[in-house]
């Protein structure tokens, strides 16, 4: 069975304590700028939304490597950078609808999510939940666009 990551906007209390795993994980420091999850702060409306690589089924940033240092991991269904493939050229990044593919200044490569290897950090530091790793088939778009619609229906009736 695959699994994802399922995120929960309305249990986020923007904490960071996503970040700080990950950042910890990856990268052996606690400092969320190094941090493959980010939190955005919807200042006005008051709400945090936690946001990383989705592990899209037709992944562009994958298809767009032009050393095909991105790949499938089967195990999980993560796309994985390859550093010893990588060369740094940031075609990816900018492949990536979502902006969630990063260059690293300090190893000149890019970074994305790779799901910890199946035991993401960051579900496990989410003290509401809002971060969840669940069976892959209960997520998707179809639940984003619900949320969605959910939220613009609630902004219009208020």
């Amino acid at each position: 069975m695959q699994k994802s990551l399922h995120i929960d906007p309305m249990k986020c209390t923007g904490c960071l304590q996503c970040e700080m795993a990950c950042s910890y994980e990856n990268e052996g420091v606690f400092n969320p700028s190094k941090s493959r999850i980010k939190v955005f702060n919807f200042e006005h409306e008051g709400r945090f939304v936690p946001y990383t690589c989705t592990q899209c089924a037709e992944a562009w940033c994958l298809h767009a490597c032009p050393v095909e240092a991105i790949q499938l991991n089967k195990g999980t269904g993560a796309k994985e950078i390859k550093n010893s493939l990588c060369v740094g050229c940031k075609v990816c990044t900018i492949a990536c609808p979502f902006g969630t593919v990063n260059y690293s200044q300090e190893t000149g490569k890019v970074i994305k999510c790779d799901l910890c290897g199946g035991n993401p950090q960051c579900a496990e530091a989410c003290p509401t939940g809002a971060i969840t790793y669940v069976d892959a088939n209960w997520t998707g778009l179809d639940k984003m666009r619900a949320w969605a619609a959910k939220t613009a229906n609630a902004e219009h009736t208020a």
